[in-house]
């Protein structure tokens, strides 16, 4: 499960997450992962991404909440069947963690907001489960 995929209201969410073991150091407890997240506009308005909320749950049970206006320094504006890619990363505190989220959406037409669903994914360094 270190892929999601969620449509909403004709926005795709693909995400794809990576543990990174040159960034990670176990032994002071810290393990470092980079997502992919590809947003494609699957329907038939022009719309526009302007802000972002994060749930990142670690293996622990803590649960972080992370919002912001767009995604890596962009609110990408998006045409029917564009899309807009970017990676980022996740440090954590233990080797599983998982994380899902929104990013509220505009309709260039009617000016109506909406969350396009970021559906689950895990945060995981290979062999954690075994």
């Amino acid at each position: 499960m270190n892929d999601s995929d969620a449509t909403t209201r004709g926005v795709r969410v693909h995400v794809r997450s990576q543990y990174v073991p040159q960034e990670s150091d176990p032994d002071e407890g810290r393990w470092f992962f980079v997502y992919t997240v590809r947003v494609t506009n699957t329907g038939d308005e022009v719309v526009q991404l302007v802000s972002r909320r994060w749930v990142i749950s670690d293996g622990n049970g803590r649960i972080e909440e992370v919002e912001g206006p767009g995604v890596v320094g962009a609110q990408p504006t998006l045409n029917p069947g564009e899309g807009f890619e970017y990676t980022s990363f996740c440090p954590l505190p233990t080797p599983v963690g998982s994380m899902k989220g929104t990013y509220q959406m505009v309709s260039h037409s009617t000016g109506d907001r909406f969350d396009a669903v970021v559906a689950p994914f895990t945060l995981s360094e290979p062999y954690a489960f075994n």
